[in-house]
């Protein structure tokens, strides 16, 4: 195989990771305990304003590419800004399956957490498949490696901090919009415990699909 032919294999992986991801996204949103981290700014703005939360995570990746310029300056790479067709189709498909799943809508507590733990399931999944693809980062973690990269700290220390400033920053915006917590949940500390380990827990036992799939 080509090196052109596995690049292109890659890039229509990690696609198919996009919209895994933003179904992920919006079954855990729809299981109405909280967003998951990440997504909890743009999620707590929509519930708000008029735009959609794909909308808002559009721009609001925007801002994390451009904060990525500031903190990098003559080591940002024009690559990086592949991040930005991405995170566009990241947005696009978060509105897409949420409309999908607009009949949604679990009423009692266990079936919101069963909803919460299967988008838990569906989200590590993508972002295994992004690890497998291994072309291109979506701008949270790009950005955390670039915090890291510039400060000298531990990437995954610093991915913890990030989640958790991203959580605490939506949980004052919920305050100042509604007088009162909306968009930030248990489900959101659930969402930032769970994916990580399940993307690892993919990567463990069917990485070996990379093989397959890719090369």
């Amino acid at each position: 195989m080509t090196d052109k032919t596995e690049l292109i294999k890659r890039y229509i992986f990690l696609l198919a990771g996009l919209f895994v991801n933003g179904l992920g996204v919006s079954f855990i949103t729809k299981a109405g305990l909280g967003t998951s981290p990440i997504t909890s700014i743009p999620y707590t703005l929509s519930l708000g304003f008029t735009p959609t939360v794909g909308m808002f995570t559009l721009v609001f990746n925007i801002f994390l590419v451009i904060l990525q310029v500031i903190l990098l300056r003559r080591n940002f790479q024009l690559q990086n800004l592949l991040q930005l067709p991405i995170i566009a189709l990241f947005s696009f498909f978060i509105d897409l399956t949420m409309s999908l799943l607009g009949f949604m809508q679990p009423e009692t507590y266990a079936m919101k957490v069963v909803s919460l733990i299967v988008g838990c399931l569906i989200l590590g999944f993508g972002v295994f498949m992004e690890m497998v693809a291994n072309v291109a980062m979506l701008p949270g973690e790009a950005t955390v490696r670039a915090v890291s990269d510039v400060f000298s700290t531990d990437f995954g220390k610093t991915k913890i901090a990030f989640d958790s400033s991203m959580t605490v920053i939506a949980a004052i915006l919920s305050f100042i919009m509604f007088r009162h917590l909306d968009g930030v949940r248990e489900g959101t500390i659930v969402a930032a415990i769970l994916v990580g380990f399940i993307a690892r827990l993919f990567k463990k036992y069917i990485g070996g699909i990379e093989k397959i799939l890719i090369s």
